[in-house]
Formats: structure tokens, C-alpha cells, sequence
């Protein structure tokens, strides 16, 4: 069975009326009690006064005291609409003079003319409350008091603390519901701008990127809507970057398709074999420039910035990788006749980074150096580390200059120098722009120091080997 998901009007109300539900309960215990001590209060002294009134029949004779209480005095003393009236008179000996024996004595009240004490027992299975007192019989001496106990069910006192607390507690659950009814109500207005909110979403195409109004929105969304705002921002310049993408692919690839198409409609025509082998030459030209030229588009879409989640980073020796790529383009380096050299380190220099993009960088500065560098000229690709923080790979070459204006353009996609010769896609150096970003790296271009070319350097941070 799926669990219920969160929800911020339940939670409030929960938090909201939880305490108010708990307060009325202790309210509900504290009342109770306060009413039954009044109503013990109230009757109590009732209680007492019928003692009092018993004490009044006692009599002093030459035998002990005695009680002379007649019927009538008993009834009208003793008979009670809604509760049990018994009482009990003893002697200070605790020999028994009249009334009903189960009654216990209280162990702490002082013998003494006028001592009085309450406590509660159980009589015949109910519970009663007994008053306790001592008095002196009318014509005895003052040091042979006699115990008078008088005890009452509760049922009327039960009865009188009900009603206090229905007088009590009736107002105040009243109240309570008005309370629930505007914290409820105060909920509900509460929300009302999140329901704005998801509504406004909720009607939006999804091309709609515009930002989210904030002059409605309660303080504590505001940074939500922030994060959202700028969430779309991003997202727009995204899509913006990805319409530019495709409609530059779209573009690029057009050309190639259609020279392709005429080279396959002219050899179609041709059926002399002599005369369509410089045909399909040339297709095979055109079908391998346009595989470069998809590769060169799938590359750049796998390292766009959000394929950083599928990285796989771990130490590696740049210069012993850029030696091994400086190898495989030592081929193609020669039929140009271009000397391709490395120039390394003294040590092994470590960092962080996914091996199958750095050799896909690699190839694209080499390649792009091979292909701009005049034929008979100079590629150099070294390795250092400079300062401590950072290691270098450069890739130097004896290409065209580039302005200084020119120099952040050129990693642009599809930005190619004005007057070049040499064919390209001008994908190259944004693919390797891409892999430096992707490994928190970054690249520069400048003038070559020997004043002849250009110098590529990508600086990624350096892995400190702790000493052994």
C-alpha cells in the first residue's frame, strides 16, 4: 500500500491543533479537579454540621455518655434525597456508643475537644467521605471527649463537580471550535498563494520559461521562487543553446548531404568504369568528412555540461597519456611532413579525470594543430606543472595567428578564423572547451614564445602525493 505523501495544509493543522486539543484536555483534568475540590468544600462543611448537630444530643449520665437522638432528629439529620448518611459514636476508649461500626477511625487526629479531620474510605462497596471530631457531652468534664463520624456517599458531590465543569467546559468548546474554524480558514488563506502558484504552473506550456511573480508570494517563498526563476533561466539559455545547436548541425550537415546526393546522381549517370573511379574518390571524401563531422556533434553532445554526473574520474599521468595520443597522430603528422614532438616531465604528473575524454581532447588540440600548421612546420605538445597547484598540457603549433579579439571566439561552436584554407567543422576546440569545463579545468590561448604560431594550454588542478 503506497504511503500518503506529506502534505504542508495537514502538517500545519496538525502542529496548530494538536496543542490546542492537548491544552483542552489538561483543561478538561484541571477543571475536574477544582470542581470536586469545591464541591468537597461545600459539603464538607455540611458534613460537619451535621456532626455538630449530633454532638448536640449527646448527654453525660453516671454510666458514660450517651446519645438521646429521637426518630425525627434522625431523619431530618441523617436521610438525604440522593446520597447514604451513616454515622458513628464512640468514646475515647473507641468503646462503641451508637450508629454503624464499619466506620474507621483516623489514626492521626488529635484527641482533643474541637479536632476535626476529613478523610475518604469505602462503606457497603462505596466510596464515602467521613468527618471526624471530638466533642464533650453536654454536663461531662472536659477531659473525656467523645468521636462523632459522619460519612456520605458522593454521588451528589459527583453530580455538583459535573455541573461546574459543564458550566466550565461548555464555553470553553465553543471556543474551541471558533479556534479550529479560523486556524482552519487561516490555513487555507494561508496556502491560497501556493495553489496561485501551482495553478499559474499548471496553465504554462512548457515553452513558457518566463520567471515566476514575486510581489504575491509570501516571504518565506521567495527564495523558493528564486531558485525556480533562476532554475529557468538556465533552462532557457539551455534550450536556446540546444535549438542554436541543432539548427547549426542541421546546417552543417546540409552541405555534405548535398554533395554527396550530386556525387551519387553523377556516378548513377556515369558507366564507364575509368571515368567513375575520380567520382567515387570524391564520394568517399565527402562520406568521410561528413562521419568526422557526426562524430565531431556526438562528441559534443556527450560533454555538454550536464554529462558530468557520468564521469568516471580517477589519477592518471597526463604526461604518460599525452605521450601515447602524440604517438597515434605521429602518422598523420608526417604525410604532412609536420614534426610532431612531446617534451615531458621529470616525474609522473597526477590528475583527476575521466582517461576516455582527456584522450578525446587531446586529439582535438593535436588535430587542430595538425591541420592549421603549415605543411613542413612544428607541433609541439608538452607537460608541466608550474607552481605547485596546477599541471599544464600545452599543445604548441605554427598555424595562422589569432587576435586577441579572436582568442574567446574561437572555442565558440562552429567558429571558424575568416580566410582559413584548411577544411574543418569548427567543432574541435569546442569539445575541448567542453572537457576542461566537465573537469574543472580551464584553457588559454596565446601567442606561441617563439612569436611563430599559437599556444593551447589546458590547466587542471593538481593531486598533491603525500611523501612516503
Amino acid at each position: 500500500m503506497a504511503r500518503a505523501e506529506p502534505s504542508l495544509r495537514h502538517r500545519l493543522l496538525r502542529w496548530l491543533l494538536a496543542p490546542l486539543l492537548g491544552l483542552l484536555l489538561l483543561d478538561f483534568g484541571v477543571s475536574w479537579w477544582t470542581a470536586l475540590r469545591a464541591a468537597d468544600l461545600a459539603h464538607d462543611r455540611a458534613l460537619h454540621e451535621i456532626a455538630r448537630e449530633l454532638a448536640l444530643h449527646l448527654r453525660a449520665g453516671p454510666g458514660g455518655a450517651r446519645l438521646e437522638l429521637t426518630d425525627a432528629a434522625e431523619r431530618l439529620l441523617l436521610v438525604h434525597p440522593e446520597d447514604q448518611v451513616f454515622f458513628r459514636v464512640r468514646t475515647r476508649s473507641g468503646d462503641p456508643l451508637a450508629g454503624d461500626a464499619e466506620l474507621d477511625a483516623p489514626a492521626a487526629l488529635a484527641v482533643r475537644p474541637g479536632a476535626v479531620t476529613f478523610h475518604r474510605q469505602r462503606l457497603q462497596d462505596e466510596p464515602v467521605r467521613v468527618v471526624s471530631a471530638w466533642f464533650v457531652p453536654d454536663g461531662a468534664d472536659q477531659g473525656d471527649p467523645v468521636l462523632v463520624q459522619v460519612a456520605e456517599t458522593l454521588h451528589q458531590r459527583t453530580a455538583v463537580a459535573r455541573e461546574i465543569v459543564a458550566h466550565v467546559l461548555v464555553p470553553q468548546l465553543l471556543l474551541l471550535v471558533l479556534v479550529l474554524a479560523v486556524v482552519y480558514f487561516g490555513v487555507e488563506r494561508g496556502l491560497l498563494p501556493l495553489r496561485q502558484l501551482r495553478q499559474a504552473l499548471a496553465s504554462r506550456s512548457h515553452r513558457d520559461l518566463r520567471p515566476l511573480a514575486l510581489q504575491e508570494a509570501p516571504a518565506e517563498v521567495r527564495p523558493l521562487l528564486d531558485e525556480v526563476n533562476q532554475l529557468m533561466e538556465r533552462l532557457g539559455h539551455a534550450l536556446d543553446m540546444q535549438n542554436r545547436f541543432i539548427a547549426d548541425a542541421a546546417h552543417q550537415l546540409k552541405t555534405p548531404v548535398s554533395g554527396l546526393k550530386a556525387q551519387i546522381e553523377l556516378a548513377l549517370r556515369e558507366s564507364d568504369p575509368q571515368r567513375l573511379a575520380p567520382t567515387m574518390a570524391q564520394l568517399y571524401t565527402g562520406v568521410e568528412r561528413l562521419s568526422r563531422l557526426v562524430g565531431q556533434l556526438l562528441a559534443l553532445a556527450r560533454n555538454e555540461p550536464g554529462a558530468l554526473e557520468r564521469l568516471r574520474l580517477q589519477p592518471l599521468d597526463l604526461g604518460a597519456l599525452a605521450l601515447e595520443v602524440s604517438m597515434e597522430w605521429a602518422p598523420q603528422a608526417l604525410r604532412r611532413d609536420i614534426d610532431l614532438g612531446f617534451e615531458g616531465a621529470q616525474r609522473p604528473l597526477l590528475v583527476e579525470a575521466d582517461a576516455e575524454r582527456l584522450r578525446e581532447l587531446l586529439d582535438n588540440l593535436i588535430d587542430n594543430a595538425v591541420r592549421y600548421s603549415r605543411e613542413g612546420g612544428r607541433v609541439t605538445v608538452s607537460v608541466g606543472q608550474d607552481g605547485g597547484e596546477q599541471v599544464r598540457l600545452s599543445v604548441h603549433d605554427d598555424g595562422p595567428h589569432i587576435p586577441p579579439e579572436e582568442r574567446t571566439r574561437i572555442f565558440e561552436r562552429f567558429h571558424r578564423l575568416l580566410g582559413a584554407n584548411t577544411e574543418g567543422s569548427g567543432l574541435g576546440l569546442a569539445i575541448v572547451s567542453e572537457i576542461a569545463t566537465l573537469h574543472g579545468a580551464r584553457i588559454t590561448l596565446e601567442e606561441d614564445s617563439d612569436g611563430v604560431g599559437n599556444r593551447f594550454s589546458v590547466w587542471f588542478p593538481a593531486i598533491r602525493v603525500r611523501a612516503t
